[in-house]
């Protein structure tokens, strides 16, 4: 079963790596975003008192790039079911547990380079690097965070048949998650509704502790954040493996 595993990853990884377009457009979407937010609204954040809006920025932009790669995945299962790959994959004498859980570590691991790579970058132009103890914590986050998109991209990957509406189906439903995930925006001092909304978006909770991580200053309990995004990500991965198990050869 490692084998099948080590396959799947590598195999998600490897056409990551060899799509130059596809590295391009995920390493420099994440810094579309630092730049045309945090020019549009350091100046309004810094009046507000509220600090560096670049530093409070970065874990969410982070968040941002694990969340649209790893969801926008689901369309390379769709396109696997249509070019037959998939068949040949479900005919061989391999559980699809297994298969399913190769392809979501490959997705996660492809997620975590864009991560540290853009993370690595902001840390150089940041006034001061956090401990390494900081650090792990952030990347434990961010992995939690790319290991539930993984899943949920399979779900919808799984669950729908047209590839043509796949983006903009994605586009519906993960801009509002991030939006709602206090990345772009803090979450103190918001209306009751938005607090609502963000709380019941398991992205809030990776978010928030990245910039915890890096910060020391939490909204949420860590322990509480990791306990909320460990138990969605077991969800996730429950969900995925019935609607993949319904796939048929």
């Amino acid at each position: 079963m490692i084998d099948v595993l080590f396959s799947l990853w590598l195999r998600q990884v490897r056409g990551f790596l060899r799509a130059r377009g596809r590295v391009f457009s995920a390493l420099s979407q994440p810094f579309l975003f630092l730049i045309a937010l945090g020019l549009g609204f350091a100046p309004v954040f810094r009046k507000a008192g509220e600090g560096d809006y670049f530093a409070f920025l970065a874990p969410g932009v982070i968040g941002a790039g694990i969340l649209f790669n790893a969801v926008y995945s689901g369309a390379d299962l769709l396109w696997d079911r249509q070019f037959g790959f998939i068949k040949e994959t479900l005919v061989a004498p391999v559980s699809r547990h297994w298969i399913l859980l190769g392809r979501a570590l490959g997705v996660a691991s492809v997620a975590m380079i864009q991560a540290i790579i853009v993370g690595a970058i902001c840390l150089i132009f940041s006034a001061s690097l956090p401990a390494p103890g900081a650090l792990a914590l952030f990347l434990l986050f961010a992995l939690l965070i790319a290991v539930l998109c993984a899943f949920f991209g399979s779900i919808l990957g799984s669950v729908m048949s047209d590839a043509q509406s796949f983006s903009q189906i994605v586009n519906f439903i993960i801009t509002p998650v991030f939006y709602l995930s206090g990345a772009v925006f803090p979450l103190e001092g918001q209306s009751g509704a938005i607090r609502v909304m963000a709380f019941c978006n398991p992205l809030t909770y990776g978010i928030d502790g990245m910039r915890g991580a890096l910060s020391g200053h939490y909204v949420i309990p860590p322990a509480f954040s990791f306990l909320v995004l460990s138990l969605s990500t077991l969800f996730a991965a429950g969900v995925a493996q019935i609607a993949f198990s319904r796939i048929r050869p």
